[in-house]
């Protein structure tokens, strides 16, 4: 009885701590007024109203002014006294524009340029106005689908996954709904740290992901979320230039508590450059923003998405001190059959504008989830929210969250299991031969991934083996007794025409610490054996598809070859510091591989068939011979920054770049090793983005041998080359280069690899092309080992095309020849960038 009288006193107490003002806000016409502003008069306290209008938040009892804005209309105040939850409906009225007098500078100019121009040369004062700032932030994320296809470029979309994501028979629903509340602590120039207090998202367990998107216009460009969006950002309509970018037209004034507010319509000058349309508000005399609605199309560059709008309202949050007190961005994608729409919304408030950070509080945790943050009960959330859910999000958790609940009560029991591998379906021999096989075999005590590689997409044709096949298969899984992730993955190689079987295996072992609050120390061990056949250059980037095709059509086998019993054992390990350590031993018994024929489909192409080892540099094939290789490796990226999650860390990269250092050392005499070298190398890469001048991509190094007493062909060092139409990796290879022309023994080389990417800079003011949205991209490629070995190309072309490919026009020069020329067509863009060569080399060894 205690117990309950005291919990009664309690509740009773908060109760009359806060309750509880909701309410709806509606047009003077009786129209309801979605995501209007509701604040707290004299404070950024508030919330703001959901699509349906309603808004909903806790407040102290007592005397309070409550505030509603909606941008294009007249604010609207109410003095209430509260001891309890009270309702309260708003009537805004449209925004009645007054036509006054304005100075203006020259007779036939709109009134808006002056004001741009006051508002132009306050915006560094605003921008660096406060230097450091706490703030509560609540979030709530939705993305629902209008539309939805049976297929997707071809491949049908089976009926269980329509389900999981919630669709109805016409392809709607909420795919993705979450909230979060978080505490958003920033201090200039660059310091920024998140504290995720709780989180939600429907029909899971898991944390989403809560992003403050703090846009400013404060700033010259703005970026909004992702540089996939744009990666040159846009340009604000009160920038140093934008004068040169937007046109303005003068709607009018208003008064908003006695404070003078100019309305302008923001006009881009021209389309398809990086600008906003809309409208913006300016108080008069200080200049400051006062809301703004903005819109972004595919004629402001915005990639991905088809439209993306954004409202922000601003209040005093001190003397002087204007701050976002709500953000909306919603945006519409429709491609590919999908027809979404999703909101974002942000409501900001408790600002603190003289915070006193603690020291050290800053640090490479930049986003940190609290250990209960998604175990908020709903009643916690139902009195935290500043915004009502809408019917179809209040029918979306109800769902969605009985489903999951119903799950994890039940536990992962073994009917489930037997559900989940029966949904899998049986292994079809077509999926062996022709797709591949994915499966996991679910079980209540571990759960086994395992598949093949498909046969038929990764047949070859070589003139060493003939017709080759390779199956080539995985299984992982996590052993929990050693917190381990263990991944074992066979390979079968067979040539039909040599008849040789070469089988060989890799055996790994990760683990990494999962307490949150330890330092990062992943590691792991791989260990691999049998008998393979590799390439001469184990750091190849060739195709088998691409020179089965060039021995084929035009008798270029460009692909060399050697058999080896080899044995490697791996150490990685991966430090919080960004640091990353690897070692390696090798041992490789090197046996040539001879070609067995000349086959190619024309007869008079035979003739271009080479011996099956590099003939720029040996007359004949290698001699057998054995090699015992430890290689070790040291990369590191400065400023490494970090999301911590309740039980793990995920590392979010650096403005600096990543610098490694190399050494290989051939052992003689270690299990009968034949050679005896010394060699290094040091690099450097990075990707720079430069916003409204483009993106610049470079990887240069330096390297040699200090002992070459006893090296053959394998450990020479190699540059990538390419003699395909189809481009090699841009930033690691040399586009027209032959393969092994150039390999050496240097002491010393040097070589850079360099991209300039405009990302829709020039290419915007050419008629077509800023329609098609391709974007030029230039840079050139180059080595030097001495005066008689050295190569340089230049190249120019476009990409973006249709978002996925690149096509190159590639000119070269030979230790200062005349030029050859060329053309290569790659994966490049927004999403083709993204697209990552595969490389041929199977075994997890280390080469340098």
């Amino acid at each position: 009885m205690r117990i309950m009288l005291t919990a009664f006193f309690f509740l009773f107490s908060l109760h009359g701590i806060a309750q509880r003002i909701y309410g709806t806000v509606y047009t003077e016409n009786g129209d309801l007024l979605p995501y209007s502003s509701i604040t707290v008069k004299g404070g950024s306290l508030g919330a703001s109203a959901n699509e349906k209008a309603n808004f909903s938040f806790a407040l102290p009892a007592g005397k309070h002014t409550i505030v509603c804005q909606h941008i294009g209309y007249a604010s609207q105040e109410k003095a209430i006294e509260i001891s309890g939850d009270k309702e309260l409906v708003f009537v805004l009225r449209t925004q009645q524009l007054e036509m006054g007098e304005i100075v203006v500078k020259t007779g036939d100019e709109d009134p808006a340029y002056e004001i741009i121009r006051q508002a132009i040369k306050k915006r560094p004062e605003y921008d660096r106005q406060v230097t450091a700032f706490s703030v509560d932030l609540y979030t709530k994320d939705m993305m629902k689908l209008r539309s939805f296809p049976k297929r997707i470029m071809g491949r049908k979309i089976p009926e269980a996954d329509r389900d999981d994501m919630g669709l109805d028979s016409a392809g709607k629903g909420i795919i993705y709904l979450s909230e979060s509340v978080a505490r958003v602590n920033v201090q200039e120039p660059d310091k920024f740290k998140m504290e995720i207090e709780s989180s939600r998202v429907s029909g899971s367990g898991g944390f989403g992901f809560t992003f403050p998107a703090f846009i400013s216009l404060y700033n010259n460009n703005v970026k909004i979320f992702t540089e996939r969006i744009n990666p040159r950002g846009f340009i604000s309509p009160i920038a140093d230039g934008a004068l040169r970018y937007y046109n303005y037209k003068f709607l009018g004034t208003f008064w908003e508590d006695g404070k003078a507010v100019n309305s302008i319509r923001v006009i881009p000058k021209r389309a398809y450059e990086p600008l906003f349309s809309g409208t913006i508000n300016i108080t008069d005399n200080d200049w400051r923003i006062f809301s703004f609605d903005l819109m972004l199309t595919k004629t402001s560059q915005l990639e991905i998405l088809d439209t993306l709008s954004i409202t922000q309202q601003h209040v005093p949050v001190g003397f002087d001190t204007w701050r976002v007190k709500n953000q909306l961005l919603h945006f519409n994608f429709n491609q590919f059959g999908i027809n979404a729409a999703g909101n974002f919304l942000n409501v900001y408030s408790n600002y603190n504008i003289r915070p006193a950070f603690k020291k050290n509080f800053f640090d490479k945790i930049i986003i940190k989830y609290d250990t209960a943050v998604n175990k908020r009960s709903k009643s916690y959330w139902d009195s935290t929210r500043p915004v009502p859910l809408e019917n179809e999000e209040l029918q979306d958790y109800k769902v969605k969250d009985s489903i999951y609940e119903v799950r994890k009560e039940a536990g992962f029991t073994q009917l489930t299991a037997d559900s989940l591998n029966r949904r899998q379906g049986k292994v079809k021999p077509t999926q062996v031969v022709f797709s591949g096989v994915q499966r996991t075999r679910y079980s209540t005590k571990q759960n086994i991934n395992w598949g093949l590689r498909a046969i038929v997409p990764n047949m070859e044709f070589n003139n060493a083996e003939g017709i080759v096949t390779n199956l080539d298969g995985y299984v992982n899984t996590y052993l929990k007794k050693w917190k381990t992730r263990f991944a074992f993955e066979p390979h079968i190689r067979y040539g039909f025409g040599n008849n040789h079987l070469n089988a060989w295996a890799n055996l790994q072992f990760r683990t990494r610490d999962l307490e949150a609050a330890q330092k990062i120390k992943r590691f792991s061990w791989d260990f691999a054996g049998g008998k393979r056949v590799s390439e001469f250059n184990k750091e190849s980037l060739l195709r088998p598809l691409f020179n089965s095709i060039g021995i084929l059509l035009y008798g270029n086998n460009n692909i060399k070859t050697y058999e080896n019993y080899f044995g490697s054992v791996v150490y990685t390990k991966t430090f919080e510091s960004g640091v990353r350590f690897a070692i390696n031993g090798l041992f490789e018994n090197r046996i040539p591989l001879y070609n067995i024929n000349k086959y190619t489909f024309f007869k008079k192409d035979s003739i271009n068939i080479t011996p099956n080892y590099p003939v720029e540099q040996l007359s004949e094939q290698f001699a057998p011979h054995q090699a015992t290789i430890l290689s070790a490796s040291l990369s590191f990226k400065p400023g490494q920054k970090f999301i911590q999650l309740p039980y793990r860390k995920i590392p979010v990269g650096s403005k600096y770049p990543t610098f490694t250092i190399s050494y290989a050392k051939g052992i003689k005499d270690l299990f009968g090793s034949d050679v005896d070298f010394d060699k290094w190398k040091f690099d450097v890469q990075d990707n720079m983005n430069l916003k409204l001048a483009g993106q610049l991509a470079y990887h240069v190094g330096v390297g040699g041998f200090l002992n070459r007493t006893k090296v053959y062909i394998q450990d020479f060092k190699h540059f990538n080359g390419n003699r395909s139409i189809a481009a090699s990796e841009y930033l690691n290879s040399f586009q027209l280069a032959t393969f092994y022309e150039y390999s050496n023994t240097a002491s010393f080389y040097l070589y850079g690899h360099g991209e300039y990417h405009l990302n829709g800079l020039l290419t915007n003011k050419i008629p077509l092309f800023k329609r098609l949205n391709w974007n030029l991209v230039t840079g050139s490629n180059a080595f030097y080992v001495n005066s008689s070995t050295n190569y340089l190309e230049v190249f120019a072309g476009l990409e973006n095309i249709f978002k996925v490919l690149r096509v190159d026009f590639v000119a070269a020069y030979r230790n200062g020849t005349q030029a050859t020329t060329g053309i290569r067509i790659g994966a490049g863009g927004i999403l083709g960038g993204s697209l990552k060569v595969n490389r041929t080399n199977n075994s997890k060894e280390i080469n340098f």
